[in-house]
């Protein structure tokens, strides 16, 4: 398309007044214009034929702070050079991506690269390169998006909880529990020499006849209880905005809390509804540390279902032993009660409230706006000591985290009497 509309006005002007005045030098000009305009049209179309590019990035999964590298390359196979292009790099990155300027010689390639700052979790892609060229005369352009795309998935990052161990999934007063502290399982791993006070009963007999002695079976070691963690997702009970808002916080508490279940040699469960339901069975290792933090670092206060109603529906899912997790900023009380119950499925049940009151009023500080008024802050404060005291009541551990403390020390601070109370 015509860039100038000056110049085609022009154009026209000339053609007019050599069709009236019948002028050699007129037609000639006339002529010589068209030649141009023809030559330039030309140019702009054919400077994106034979152009190829390419985008990639250093690492498909990162975690919020780390740094990507994109790499992009632009490659001409034309025989003609191509003196101007302007490149841009369109992605859904926290940073936008510079473009810029660039020449290729006949078959020449250029490659460079940008480093960007990860500073939020959730799917990111880079979108295919944008180039735009143009003749000589600035009358025409071309553009064109060239080359494949690229995406990378940020995790949230996982805090280290030095000094805090989950609490033991045996819970007084249930005829059913499973014992406290580790079990074997029918799992043999190795075999060893026999020692005295072992039991007859791990005596693995054809070992034994080969090492002419006795030897015995080795069994693998699992922990008492598996965690599951029900993340709530409840567009209705989330509050605050930025680094400050509570899913935030309720994300980083869940991906810790998981991290270091599973650095634990536990096996960890989570269930979370946001636009969907989604549940990730209970398993251990660094791949279901994978899946957790791929469901978390797109997870959103986007669900409609209260956390009543996921703790009812997930009790199905619970066995005996495991420790229920539920990480909320519902000040309703209506959740108490199921979450109690779960002591019926053989469940261990512990609350952390992320505190909506302290997420606003953080939010309201970066904002550079007035503190809130006690007629805004006391209602929310009375809503979430009735809670914490429908907890005790219930027998239900509970901890209570802000904004702007490490997850670990608010934890920690709960077991020596800090501001958050465990049952």
């Amino acid at each position: 398309m015509l860039r100038n509309l000056g110049f085609l006005l022009t154009v026209g002007l000339v053609v007019a007044a050599a069709a009236m005045t019948g002028s050699t030098e007129v037609h000639f000009f006339l002529y010589l214009g068209l030649v141009v305009i023809g030559m330039a049209y030309l140019l702009a179309r054919r400077g994106l034929t034979n152009l190829e590019a390419g985008s990639w990035l250093d690492r498909t999964h990162a975690t919020v702070g780390d740094m990507l590298t994109v790499t992009y390359t632009l490659r001409s196979s034309a025989r003609l050079p191509k003196p101007w292009l302007e490149t841009h790099s369109p992605s859904t990155l926290p940073v936008a991506i510079p473009g810029r300027v660039v020449s290729l010689r006949p078959r020449m390639s250029r490659t460079w690269a940008a480093k960007v700052a990860l500073t939020h979790r959730g799917q990111y892609r880079v979108d295919p390169m944008v180039v735009r060229t143009g003749d000589p005369f600035g009358l025409f352009e071309s553009v064109a998006s060239v080359g494949p795309g690229a995406a990378v998935l940020v995790y949230p990052q996982v805090e280290q909880l030095p000094g805090w161990n989950l609490p033991s999934a045996a819970m007084e007063g249930s005829a059913t529990r499973a014992e406290h502290g580790p079990h074997l399982t029918p799992l043999v791993t190795s075999v060893r020499p026999y020692t005295p006070g072992d039991a007859f009963n791990r005596i693995h007999w054809r070992s034994s006849a080969r090492h002419q002695e006795l030897q015995v079976k080795e069994f693998d070691i699992e922990p008492s209880a598996d965690l599951w963690i029900f993340a709530d997702l409840d567009r209705a009970a989330h509050v605050g905005s930025g680094v400050h808002a509570t899913i935030e916080t309720t994300v980083s508490a869940a991906a810790g809390l998981a991290a270091h279940a599973l650095t634990d040699d536990r096996g960890v469960g989570m269930e979370a509804i946001g636009l969907r339901r989604a549940v990730i069975a209970a398993d251990r290792g660094a791949r279901q540390q994978h899946k957790i933090l791929s469901l978390l670092a797109v997870a959103q206060a986007e669900g409609t279902t209260t956390l009543a109603e996921m703790l009812v529906e997930g009790s199905t899912r619970l066995r005996q032993g495991t420790v229920a997790l539920a990480i909320t900023p519902s000040l309703d009380r209506s959740w108490v009660a199921p979450l109690a119950a779960l002591r019926h499925a053989g469940a261990a049940p512990i609350a952390i409230i992320v505190d909506p009151l302290a997420h606003l009023e953080a939010a309201v500080a970066a904002d550079g706006q007035a503190p809130l008024s006690p007629s805004e802050r006391e209602p929310r404060a009375q809503e979430l000591r009735a809670l914490l005291h429908l907890l005790a009541e219930h027998d239900v551990g509970a901890y209570v985290i802000g904004p702007d403390r490490p997850l670990g020390e608010q934890l920690v601070s709960t077991r020596s009497g800090g501001a958050a109370v465990s049952a």
